[in-house]
């Protein structure tokens, strides 16, 4: 029964983790097409005067949107940036209750990013706020955007939080420290080959 519900908490985080991965891809593809329509936008105001009169208000919803839909997947990859030098020298017990204190803490502030921007979304929908460029765009579509990037990183932190109590309690600290420690020269050799494996895959699909 314990191992079972191991294995459920690590079946939810597994899912979580795909659709974060598939939230920062669009996220990356986000920013390529930030850099093309502003690349355009230069070129047609240098070259035949004409301009879309709102880049920096597109391209500032766009930036806000892949940064918040890239979050999970960076969690979920342990990719974030840490300052580890003294944790990494603790025993395996108390690094491992750090770890969990550490994710409990990113938590409390994920939850409190998602619910400001909630609390934003939902001014902007009960004014039915508008930006002030040429577009008139709504505020709550950018908005909705940002949000659900945010609720997705508390969702992240949330699974992860419970896959980490569940493995520390059955598995001990190696399973804490295999999900939440920092990323080491085997996990990022693993990345390199597997970017490697693409590439030949997209090679050979061409």
């Amino acid at each position: 029964m314990t191992h079972l519900l191991l294995r459920a908490a690590r079946g939810l985080s597994g899912g979580t983790a795909r659709v974060a991965s598939v939230m920062a891809h669009v996220a990356g593809w986000n920013y390529v097409a930030c850099a093309v329509f502003i690349t355009a936008d230069v070129l047609g105001r240098s070259i035949l005067g004409v301009s879309s009169a709102a880049t920096i208000e597109i391209t500032g919803y766009m930036l806000a949107g892949g940064i918040a839909w890239g979050l999970a997947h960076t969690l979920a990859r342990r990719a974030h940036i840490r300052v580890d030098a003294l944790v990494n020298r603790l025993p395996p017990r108390p690094r491992a209750v750090l770890h969990i204190l550490a994710l409990a803490l990113l938590g409390v502030f994920a939850g409190f990013c998602a619910w400001a921007g909630w609390s934003l979304l939902d001014e902007s929908l009960l004014f039915d706020a508008h930006d002030n460029s040429a577009l008139h765009l709504p505020l709550a579509i950018p908005q909705g955007i940002w949000v659900f990037g945010l609720a997705a990183f508390c969702v992240m932190v949330a699974v992860l939080m419970l896959e980490s109590i569940i493995g520390l309690m059955l598995e001990g600290p190696a399973a804490v420290d295999a999900l939440l420690g920092p990323r080491g020269l085997e996990d990022e050799t693993e990345e390199a080959l597997e970017a490697v494996a693409m590439a030949r895959q997209e090679d050979t699909a061409r």
